[in-house]
């Protein structure tokens, strides 16, 4: 009957040990995750992934090229602007090539590039 104490007993720790490796594997993983995200990386980037940004055109291929993207249009302080949702507005605060900040009557509005559903009037 002592011997089968000992065994259980044995099972037992070698569960918990097994276990405890896990945990501690998984806390490695989560540190790696959050490193990643200080240096700015997606989450999903320590995952390999399927379609992670364009791919390149083959001259070989019998298909066209995927088509450029348009130029990101360029406002300036005080243009006038009209925007699907907000209406009617007037460019106040410029962001280089990322963001404007458009004075609409009622409120102002940061938009992001690209513009799509904004144009210069």
């Amino acid at each position: 009957m002592c011997g089968d104490r000992g065994l259980v007993a044995v099972r037992t720790e070698r569960r918990a040990w097994a276990g405890h490796v896990g945990v501690l594997a998984w806390q490695a993983v989560e540190m790696k995750m959050a490193a990643a995200q200080a240096r700015g990386l997606e989450r999903n980037a320590l995952v390999m992934t399927s379609s992670s940004g364009k791919r390149r055109h083959l001259s070989s291929s019998p298909f066209k090229p995927p088509p450029e993207d348009p130029p990101v249009e360029r406002f300036e302080l005080n243009d006038l602007v009209t925007h699907d949702k907000y209406g009617l507005g007037r460019v106040i605060l410029v962001e280089g090539d990322t963001a404007v900040v458009v004075d609409f009557a009622p409120k102002k509005v940061r938009i992001t590039a690209p513009f799509a559903r904004m144009i210069r009037l």
